[in-house]
């Protein structure tokens, strides 16, 4: 087990149900997975903050690389085979992890894993905006307005209460990391070596980088089947549980034995 204090929300299956591990993307938290999770009752379902976020800030040093979350996946996983189901950041968290340990990571979901590694990405999307507005302010804080403003849009941005703004705030240095991560001098990892089956989902309303992405990743991992969540952007899995569980569902059944 890992020995960092995560936050971890487990809902146990019948005995003998597969085991199912959610990671989150930037600025989310296990939450966001909560009505999926609920369509998901007949299998074993942990779902986790990850390290600088929500109710595992405090638990330790904000990982500085996708290879440090793998670390405390992995130690979640504490040798128990499960698929991996990734949102965004998450996504290239679950895809790395079964680079590393494809006898635990049995399949993969991973819907809109960001790779700005990769050509073609553009400069202007969230996490480029969050990036330049740390490097500009020098202030984490500064980085989490410019990516949730993004994200959510200004008007939304305003309306949350001062206390949501404060906590949001307070993950600046985990957003700071999470981008500068994925735009390291050394790639994160090549999706070519993912050696384990990945169900690749998208939404139909996502920005179209996202698609682009998404698109592209169909050509470079190995083993990949598509699945897009219509009337979804880049949040399907907090607004189309029904459909994201669907999407769980089919990376189970592609998981090895």
């Amino acid at each position: 087990m890992t020995d960092l204090e995560l936050h971890v929300v487990d809902h146990p299956g019948p005995e003998g149900s597969p085991l199912v591990v959610f990671v989150h993307g930037t600025m989310d938290r296990s939450t966001s997975f909560a009505r999926a999770m609920r369509l998901l009752s007949d299998v074993s379902a942990l779902a986790y903050d990850r390290r600088g976020y929500a109710r595992s800030r405090f638990a330790g040093p904000v990982a500085a690389s996708v290879d440090e979350h793998v670390d405390d996946l992995l130690g979640l996983l504490d040798e128990r085979p499960a698929t991996v189901i990734g949102h965004s950041y998450g996504g290239d968290v679950a895809l790395a992890a079964g680079i590393r340990r494809p006898d635990l990571v049995r399949s993969v979901g991973a819907f809109e894993p960001p790779m700005p590694w990769l050509p073609q990405w553009p400069t202007d999307t969230a996490g480029g905006a969050a990036l330049q507005a740390a490097l500009h302010d020098r202030d984490p804080g500064a980085a989490v307005e410019a990516f949730l403003r993004r994200m959510l849009g200004d008007e939304t941005w305003e309306m949350l209460p001062a206390k949501a703004k404060e906590d949001r705030l307070g993950e600046g240095p985990a957003l700071v990391a999470d981008m500068r991560s994925l735009r390291a001098e050394a790639a994160p990892f090549d999706p070519a070596d993912v050696p384990v089956p990945v169900v690749l989902g998208w939404g139909s309303r996502s920005r179209a980088h996202q698609v682009e992405n998404c698109r592209r990743l169909l050509t470079l991992l190995p083993d990949v089947e598509p699945f897009v969540i219509e009337g979804a952007g880049h949040t399907g899995h907090a607004t189309h549980p029904e459909q994201f569980a669907a999407f769980v569902r089919a990376a189970i059944t592609r998981a090895t034995p």
